[in-house]
């Protein structure tokens, strides 16, 4: 089977070509990528770069700077770029017409800005960069690490400018030093003087300080009696106030007592007249009285007959009425025998008559109870009448001793209204002197008030006096010690001083000096593992990417599963399709290491490492693609790009793992790529054995199973394609 297969390709010659032309692919990808990336920093000098040169100078210290053209001539020696000088104008177009991939503007305030390091506020000089990112990227990245390089220079260039001013204020500052101490020795001269004032100015202030100390304490007491008697003098105005609206009540009631004096004594006079009045009519009403007593028991005694008249009227009265009656029952017989008119009358005159009877009885009735009354009524008549006139006796008998009296109370009320109109005239002048010593108070508490509060200010302008003098003798104390400090200072700045001027004398700065100064430090790079171009940096990865395309391209000439003569058996069927793919890994990798390590100069570690990596490399990837295509068909092609696709971002060929993203770093462990990219570095570059070893394992475990997975496929696939033929 395996000479059919060969025999089936030799004769075949669309798949002999096909095959041949899929043998080149990996040199293709790996040859082409590894020859167009291999050294592109060698070819910088070629990049073209627009320089806008706009400074206008400046001068520092009479000297003439011009950094920008400067700049400019070491941009353009330094080859970095095709460094071109235009105007902006030309240089904007340029970007814009993707004539330049980048602009350097110099403004013109560059030298200018150099000029202000000893400036407050110092301004730095700047650059303008300009990349089209848009017209390449890599190009902007590449000159962002120029713009580095170029930073520096300027750095190097300002500084070393600066140095040389430098150096030479620092030859400056030495003449200075020895004028400055000869100056000093005068000034430890001034300050001996000095630190002997501050001793004596020291006593005279220590003094001054305890004076000030017994002033405070005396305008203390000042301030305290100021304040009472500024307390006193406001309670003092205080109460002549309240006296002098009690003076003018009292003066007021005083007026009002005048008044009512003279009213009493005209009510005085008034009354004695009543009273002689009285006395007199008391008099007859005495006389009177005495008449009315006699008539009074004169009515008694009347009423004591006319009431037994009036009991007699009103017995006689019944017996009348009872004899009526008598009467008009006797009739009673002799009206019956009468003519009925004459009865009728009689009868009518015998009612009427027992009517009037009736009346009289009742009324004679009436007249004797009144009779009674009017008889006890002028019993009490006359007793009262007694009774009064011995009241009126008595009153009579007081009336007569007013009457005497009447003549002093008269004087008395006279004597009443002029002591009090005495006293009204005498309250005034009271409150005239009440008045204006109100006045005064006010006019002293006022005074008193401000002493207190002028005392208050010499208290505390004598207690800051006192406080200030203290600590102005404190100070002095301080002072005495800062001059006695003075005077060794003085003395030890002269000696320093020149010892300073001796060691700046020292100082003799050259070119070398100047150039140390802008750039002090160098950096030596020692590399681990030197990998001397990108080429090389990225064979591990383009050599891996050229091999598996190879080996999914072979899948598309060469029928992976389709035997040439019908098979005996599963193994000599698998045999002989990965015999042939053996033979492809074989050439695919002879062709691309001769082209890779004879065409591009490739310098590895170790060639026979090399070769076996690349090798292992093929024969991995095409396990890989036939077990997937064999077992799955044209899906397993598109399995395997997405393998590819997966190898390609997470296998670190370019960037380190670390900085792809978290969930395709998983990844990284699970493909083949990986190891294949980890073999190649060790091989070519570091040469580390056991890490190699460590890879091959794993490829060597990937081939195994990928071959033990195919190899079962095709088991198989006999079984169900062909055993039923073998049994007929």
């Amino acid at each position: 089977m395996i000479k059919a297969e060969w025999l089936q390709i030799l004769k075949t010659r669309k798949m002999l070509v096909s095959i041949i032309a899929v043998l080149f692919i990996p040199v293709m990808y790996a040859g082409m990528f590894l020859w167009a990336f291999w050294d592109p920093y060698k070819e910088l000098p070629n990049l073209p770069v627009a320089v806008v040169n706009e400074d206008k100078g400046a001068e520092m210290d009479g000297t003439k700077l011009d950094l920008g053209n400067t700049l400019v001539d070491k941009l353009v020696d330094s080859e970095q770029f095709n460094f071109i000088e235009v105007s902006k104008e030309q240089a904007e177009e340029g970007l814009n017409g993707r004539d330049y991939y980048m602009v350097l503007e110099i403004p013109e305030n560059f030298s200018e800005h150099a000029t202000t390091l000893l400036d407050d506020k110092p301004s730095k000089l700047k650059i303008n960069y300009i990349p089209n990112e848009g017209f390449n990227f890599l190009s902007a990245q590449i000159g962002e690490t120029a713009m580095d390089r170029i930073r520096g220079e300027v750095n190097a260039q300002v500084s070393k400018t600066y140095a040389e001013k430098l150096f030479d204020s620092i030859a400056t500052m030495g003449d200075g030093f020895t004028e400055a101490a000869d100056g000093s020795a005068k000034l430890d001269e001034g300050a001996q003087k000095i630190a002997n004032g501050a001793k004596d100015l020291k006593g005279y202030l220590e003094q001054l300080a305890s004076s000030t100390i017994e002033l405070s304490n005396g305008t203390d007491k000042i301030t305290q009696g100021a304040n009472k008697a500024a307390q006193g003098a406001n309670d003092l105005s205080t109460g002549l106030v309240k006296l002098q609206d009690g003076t003018v009540q009292l003066q007021q009631g005083a007026q009002q007592a005048a008044n009512g004096a003279a009213s009493l004594q005209q009510g005085v006079a008034q009354y004695t007249d009543g009273v002689a009045k009285v006395q007199g009519g008391l008099a007859t009403l005495n006389e009177k009285q005495q008449q009315i007593s006699a008539g009074a028991a004169s009515i008694a005694e009347s009423a004591g007959t006319l009431n037994g008249a009036a009991g007699q009227l009103t017995a006689g009265s019944a017996k009348v009425e009872a004899g009526i009656t008598a009467l008009a029952n006797q009739l009673q017989g002799v009206m019956a025998a009468l003519p009925e008119e004459q009865a009728a009358a009689l009868t009518k005159a015998l009612a009427e008559l027992q009517a009037g009877s009736a009346g009289v009885h009742n009324g004679l009735s009436s007249l004797s109870a009144g009779t009674e009354k009017l008889q006890a009524g002028a019993n009490q008549v006359s007793s009262g009448a007694t009774q009064i006139a011995a009241g009126q006796a008595q009153v009579l008998e007081g009336a007569n001793a007013l009457t005497a009296k009447s003549g002093a109370l008269m004087e008395g009320a006279k004597g009443l209204q002029a002591g009090n109109a005495t006293l009204a005239a005498k309250l005034g002048e009271l409150n005239a002197g009440v008045n204006t010593a109100v006045t005064g108070s006010k006019t002293l508490a006022s005074g008193l008030n401000e002493l207190a509060t002028g005392t208050t200010t010499l208290n505390q302008g004598t207690s800051t006096l006192a406080s200030k003098s203290g600590e102005l003798a404190d100070g002095s104390t301080t002072l005495v010690d800062g001059t006695t400090e003075l005077a060794d200072g003085t003395s030890t700045l002269s000696s320093k001083l020149g010892e300073a001027s001796e060691k700046a004398n020292e100082v003799h700065a050259n070119q070398d000096t100047y150039d140390m100064v802008g750039s002090p430090v160098e950096i030596d790079k020692e590399a681990v593992n030197h990998v001397p171009n990108y080429g090389t940096g990225f064979a591990p990865y383009f050599i891996s990417l050229g091999l598996f395309v190879g080996a999914l391209l072979i899948s598309i000439v060469f029928p992976l599963v389709e035997p040439a003569i019908r098979p005996k058996n599963g193994t000599s069927w698998f045999l002989s399709k990965v015999t042939v793919l053996a033979a492809v890994g074989l050439i695919q990798t002879i062709l691309t290491i001769a082209i890779v390590k004879w065409g591009l100069g490739i310098e590895v570690n170790s060639f026979s490492h090399f070769f076996f990596t690349a090798l292992l490399t093929s024969y991995v990837f095409l396990a890989l693609i036939q077990m997937l295509v064999s077992i799955f068909g044209d899906p397993g092609r598109f399995m395997a790009i997405i393998v590819l696709i997966l190898q390609l971002t997470t296998s670190a060929g370019t960037f380190p793992l670390e900085l792809i993203p978290s969930p395709l770093q998983v990844f990284n462990k699970l493909l083949p790529m990986t190891y294949t990219v980890q073999a190649f570095k060790a091989s070519i570059s570091t040469g580390d054995m056991s890490f190699l070893t460590h890879n091959y394992i794993v490829l060597a475990g990937f081939l195994v199973a990928f071959l033990a997975i195919t190899f079962g496929y095709f088991m198989l696939l006999h079984t169900r394609r062909y055993s039923k033929v073998a049994e007929n």
